[in-house]
């Protein structure tokens, strides 16, 4: 006799009842009381997001990092749903941090439904985060971001129209697709720890958090720093425009 897998959780979840069906809970990884078939979930997607945008369509030459100024994009989340976005350039891995805060009406009365994100990482906030950091750089450096399919960047047609960056997205359930991003965040929790609150971080600690990290020798960048890595972009870059002008 042969069972699959669902059919198990099928029975932990609708034969259980009381007392029994919340130890049967507790047993769970997730302790999840509702359990969604993961085939189910695959079929989901994102109403913003169209086949041309998402990563497989992105240029060769943000895969390789042979061209600066193509960045992926995420936000950690913490406690009480505060959040803080992060933006990694893939060829220097230079850091930018954003800072989200909370709507003044967080947490007082009965959320709107429809209404706006007030923990402050809502789709308009997220994009005016973004566009007010990244227009902050060079042309040559804003070529690209990759997110994943979260719904705070359903507002990216009018970042790639205030910016003139263009904006792709990972497949369902790839973090490993922004893998450089993957990593900053993993170093970030350094700083940042999971289960604290993050809305207690104003913008000059995000961007003294964002110093250390763009100061910090990498074996990958040849014990290059993030900082130094990006001024050889820029020098180059200038230089170059310099010897064509003269």
């Amino acid at each position: 006799m042969r069972i699959s897998h669902e059919a198990i959780y099928q029975a932990l979840y609708v034969q259980g009842r009381g007392a029994q069906r919340r130890e049967l809970t507790a047993c769970l990884r997730t302790g999840r009381a509702l359990r969604v078939p993961r085939a189910r979930t695959r079929g989901r997607g994102k109403s913003f997001i169209t086949p041309e945008l998402l990563i497989s369509q992105r240029p060769p030459e943000a895969a390789d990092r042979a061209v600066p100024g193509h960045w992926e994009g995420d936000l950690i989340i913490g406690l009480g749903s505060s959040a803080i976005g992060t933006l990694v350039e893939r060829t220097t891995r230079f850091t930018l941090l954003l800072h989200l805060p909370r709507m003044a009406s967080h947490g007082a009365g009965v959320r709107v439904k429809n209404g706006p994100a007030l923990a402050g990482h809502g789709a308009e906030a997220v994009r005016d985060a973004i566009a007010r950091t990244i227009v902050t750089l060079p042309a040559q450096l804003r070529r690209s971001l990759t997110w994943d399919q979260g719904a705070e960047m359903a507002q990216h047609a009018s970042l790639r129209i205030d910016t003139g960056v263009a904006v792709y997205f990972c497949d369902p359930h790839s973090p490993w697709q922004r893998g450089t991003n993957e990593n900053t965040n993993g170093l970030l929790r350094q700083y940042f720890p999971k289960g604290t609150d993050l809305s207690v971080h104003g913008a000059d600690a995000l961007a003294a958090v964002a110093l250390t990290l763009n100061t910090r020798p990498r074996k990958t960048l040849d014990w290059r720093t993030p900082a130094e890595a990006l001024h050889e972009i820029l020098q180059s870059a200038h230089t170059a425009s310099v010897a064509t002008t003269t």
